[in-house]
């Protein structure tokens, strides 16, 4: 019981977090991996998964109650995702971990740099009008990410937000809000793949996936009260941590 309760509490932290800024897998994944040393490894990422589209579903209900999602955009796009992350699953062993880390830390330290400089990038939210052009955009965008999450996956959430507010000027409340449904989508996937194959361990993953909720709609509550400029923070912060980790982690 006292592994269990070590999972929820920092599946209700990871929910939190997720829900405002995206990144809940930061604190989850090494929570399970710590508290679960002799469980195989994609039996860990399916326990994760399972908890976290939980909180992401949560989260997405809660901003859909309060903040206007351009469906146009976002369906194509999260259809997309769901697609492509079978295909970056699928692509796991053809591109390794050391490969893709030098890439996303780049991207990262990209992103921070860019939305640090232009202060008011995310504040006010103006959409672009939605025509074709933005849809392809939005399609290459959900396309991209969900190969990314399948095949990597740290800073996804990060990813969605940035380009979400760099190519249709979203706020960054409303970016993280049509995040989550995109998101939603490559969790899905991910599940339909690791469900039929016997890799969630449900005695924790249904406890944790009701903290992540709780957590999640802390986190969405939060967002939605402080507004854009507190995701902002929150955002650049998350990167950050990212930063540093996957710094760590080549270093090593």
């Amino acid at each position: 019981m006292l592994t269990l309760s070590f999972l929820c509490v920092f599946a209700f932290l990871a929910g939190l977090i997720d829900a405002a800024v995206g990144g809940g897998g930061l604190i989850q994944i090494p929570a399970l991996f710590n508290a679960l040393p002799t469980v195989s490894v994609p039996t860990l990422f399916g326990t994760n998964k399972m908890a976290s589209a939980m909180g992401t579903l949560s989260a997405a209900r809660s901003y859909l109650r309060r903040v206007r999602i351009p469906w146009r955009l976002v369906l194509p796009a999260a259809a997309a995702a769901f697609a492509m992350s079978f295909v970056g699953a699928a692509a796991v062993s053809l591109i390794p971990a050391w490969v893709m880390r030098p890439l996303v830390l780049v991207l990262l330290v990209l992103m921070a740099v860019y939305t640090w400089r232009k202060k008011d990038l995310g504040a006010v939210h103006k959409p672009v009008q939605i025509g074709r052009r933005e849809l392809l955009i939005g399609v290459a965008i959900g396309g991209a990410i969900g190969f990314y999450d399948g095949l990597f996956g740290p800073g996804t959430g990060s990813f969605l937000m940035f380009l979400f507010v760099r190519f249709f000027a979203f706020d960054f409340l409303h970016a993280s809000a049509s995040a989550k449904v995109v998101n939603l989508s490559t969790n899905i996937a991910a599940l339909s793949f690791f469900i039929p194959s016997g890799n969630v361990l449900f005695f924790y993953a249904l406890p944790m996936a009701g903290f992540n909720i709780a957590g999640a709609m802390a986190g969405s509550y939060l967002a939605m009260r402080k507004g854009a400029g507190f995701v902002r923070i929150l955002f650049l912060l998350l990167v950050s941590v990212l930063i540093l980790k996957l710094a760590y982690e080549m270093l090593r």
